[in-house]
């Protein structure tokens, strides 16, 4: 790869002025809404349970596709990919929002934990599941994991961000190095502690249920999410007048793997599904009894079509996935399809009678995204809007598939 170590391409920055004034309207508009939440889930009687399961369906959405993200900048430079070189700053940008997600969990987590989790509370001799998950169901270990969590999802985000600018800067590769050094040791730290927070914080709401496939599921989900947002965060920046050197032949790869995730989600969807069904166990049936129940059987009907059947055709055909506009249309439905699917297996826990729409679980959402969205939008302008002096830039520059 050294052969294109000299290759120099003009770096794309983003407005400051304009980023300040991006992160600006964000952040208000991200605090009103929380501030929205926290007075209308506070204050209003019979409010407080709805505050803390919408609050923890928005941060583990945010938190899902950030972790997606980071998993892409790993498989890239683990793959030593050439396609994702133009494209794959912005994943860095989205991945090092771990950490503030981290500060927003912690900040909510322990008016959260008490309210959603049943096992929280219960003394010992009540219920003999979670006697014998005690050692692992407990308050000290969940926070001790989850902050492990962040602390080690944040400094692998941080650091494999801080060597690809560093090699817009010097130029050696060497930088490349460290970064594929970092994905190695970075993916299997991503699986454990996805899988692991996808049990802790998802899972455990319904304590007595299991599924050996639900860590997998969570990360398919988040993975074909980050991919959609990637696409409509490089068309935006192309709308502007950014990033021209992206070109069809990006988009058509971003569609394909949009595509594998879309198959995969509903293949770990579907095979979970079916062996729980088929072996017929009560503490594993349990989950989708309470999620097949009266109006959340049509929501649970309305995700298996709107995120397998409806997108799956669209994603076939070479054309739409070089068509930017449909491949756009398509990456945000997905993304809410991604809502939809959290929102199926967080809030059943309280509207055990069927689904019960609440201005906190559109409010909360908001809330954080507008606080993420502004830290974005402030490093955004603080590096290349992708990486100038990367071996790999120039095959990225002549891609074709």
């Amino acid at each position: 790869m050294s052969h294109h170590h000299h290759t120099e391409i003009t770096p794309d920055y983003f407005s400051k002025s304009k980023a300040k004034g991006l992160a600006a309207v964000s952040a208000i508009v991200g605090i009103i809404f929380l501030a929205v939440s926290l007075g209308y889930g506070l204050l209003f009687e019979g409010r407080q349970d709805q505050l803390a399961f919408s609050g923890l369906f928005a941060i583990i959405y945010f938190f899902t596709i950030a972790c997606g993200a980071l998993f892409w900048v790993f498989v890239h430079h683990a793959t030593d990919a050439e396609w994702s070189v133009l494209v794959r700053r912005q994943w860095e940008n989205i991945a090092v929002l771990i950490p503030v997600i981290g500060i927003i969990f912690f900040l909510g987590i322990f008016y959260i934990a008490p309210r959603v989790f049943e096992w929280w509370s219960l003394p010992k001799g009540v219920d003999h599941f979670l006697d014998h998950k005690a050692g692992y169901l407990n308050p000290t270990a969940f926070y001790v994991r989850a902050l492990f969590y962040f602390v080690a999802l944040g400094v692998l985000a941080f650091l494999v961000r801080k060597f690809s600018i560093r090699q817009d800067e010097d130029g050696l590769a060497r930088n490349t190095v460290f970064c594929r050094i970092l994905s190695f040791i970075g993916i299997p730290v991503l699986g454990l502690s996805l899988t692991f927070a996808a049990v802790d914080w998802l899972m455990s709401l319904e304590f007595r249920w299991f599924s050996t496939m639900w860590g997998v599921y969570i990360f398919a989900g988040g993975a074909g999410s980050a991919m959609c947002l990637l696409v409509l965060i490089i068309r935006w920046l192309k709308s502007g007048g950014h990033l021209k050197i992206v070109n069809q032949e990006h988009y058509h790869i971003m569609g394909k793997l949009m595509l594998a995730f879309c198959v995969f989600w509903a293949y770990i969807g579907f095979s979970q599904y079916m062996l729980i069904w088929y072996s017929n166990i009560p503490e594993e049936t349990i989950f989708f009894i309470r999620r097949t129940t009266e109006s959340w059987w049509y929501v649970s009907l309305f995700l298996v079509i709107g995120r397998f059947f409806l997108p799956f055709p669209f994603l076939l055909f070479q054309a739409t996935k070089k068509n930017p506009k449909v491949i756009s249309g398509l990456a945000a439905w997905l993304l809410l399809m991604q809502a939809v699917d959290l929102y199926v297996i967080v809030l059943p826990m309280l509207h055990q009678r069927g689904i019960s729409l609440s201005l906190l679980d559109f409010t909360m959402l908001i809330g954080v995204g507008g606080i993420l969205a502004a830290v974005f939008f402030w490093i955004l302008p603080k590096s290349s809007l992708f990486p100038t002096r990367d071996p790999r830039t120039v095959e990225s520059l002549n891609l074709s598939n």
